[in-house]
């Protein structure tokens, strides 16, 4: 029966989607993740979380619905889980590649003076900060060489105000014996233009932490794509 025939696969190939993963791991090991596509590269991502399921229209529903590979991966977890098929363990593989990648970026600026590596570290704040839905504070604890000691989260807020309290931030910088401060937060809207509000918290932490002998030397204001130096506008 040659019309039967001709439909089973040579020998030795998987089939269906098992024989597209091989091909796409090879593309990707011989050409470079730069070959990949995005709904490719979430392809790659969710087949080994999910080892048993055809990912590609997994991978198109995440596009679909979030625009890119990026904002897949940093998309709040109750609407990946609105994703049909992806589950749990697909979630969490795209939550892996969002840390990873913020691992990645946060190992450029350790151990090395901060001031000394701005595009580093607006790389680093960018990658944290800039696909975040809501107000997010955080402060960059330095040491007396301006190299990196912590960066916490301070507080999260709405999409346009984020409660922060002046005496928290000196009390745990005096905590970790830090000489300096980086302050940052994210705006949601995209327009890194600060508030009044931003202003006024600035000068009070600036003066707060003045009065224990702690330098601010910046609050840093992230947007989509675009950032705001308080100290290069002349506002701190």
């Amino acid at each position: 029966m040659p019309g039967l025939l001709s439909m089973i696969e040579p020998p030795g190939e998987a089939p269906g989607h098992l024989g597209h993963r091989a091909r796409m791991r090879e593309k990707l090991l011989g050409a470079g993740p730069e070959a990949l596509l995005d709904h490719e590269l979430l392809e790659m991502v969710l087949f080994l979380a999910l080892p048993r399921r055809d990912t590609k229209p997994i991978a198109r529903a995440l596009l679909a619905r979030f625009g890119s590979f990026a904002n897949a991966i940093a998309a709040p977890l109750q609407e990946l889980r609105e994703v049909e098929g992806l589950g749990e363990a697909g979630a969490a593989a795209l939550r892996t590649v969002q840390a990873a990648a913020l691992r990645l970026a946060r190992a450029e600026v350790m151990d090395q003076p901060v001031l000394n590596n701005w595009d580093r570290l607006m790389s680093y704040l960018t990658v944290a900060l800039t696909r975040e839905r809501v107000e997010q504070f955080r402060v960059l604890f330095l040491d007396t060489r301006n190299r990196l000691i912590a960066d916490e989260a301070q507080a999260r807020g709405t999409v346009n105000h984020t409660p922060v309290y002046p005496r928290e931030v000196v009390k745990r910088a005096l905590e970790l014996q830090a000489t300096a401060l980086i302050l940052v937060h994210n705006h949601p809207s995209g327009d890194p233009t600060p508030s009044r509000a931003d202003l006024e918290m600035t000068q009070e932490i600036k003066a707060a932490a003045g009065s224990l002998g702690i330098v601010l030397h910046d609050h840093l204001v992230v947007g989509n794509g675009r950032h705001l130096s308080f100290r290069r506008e002349g506002l701190l």
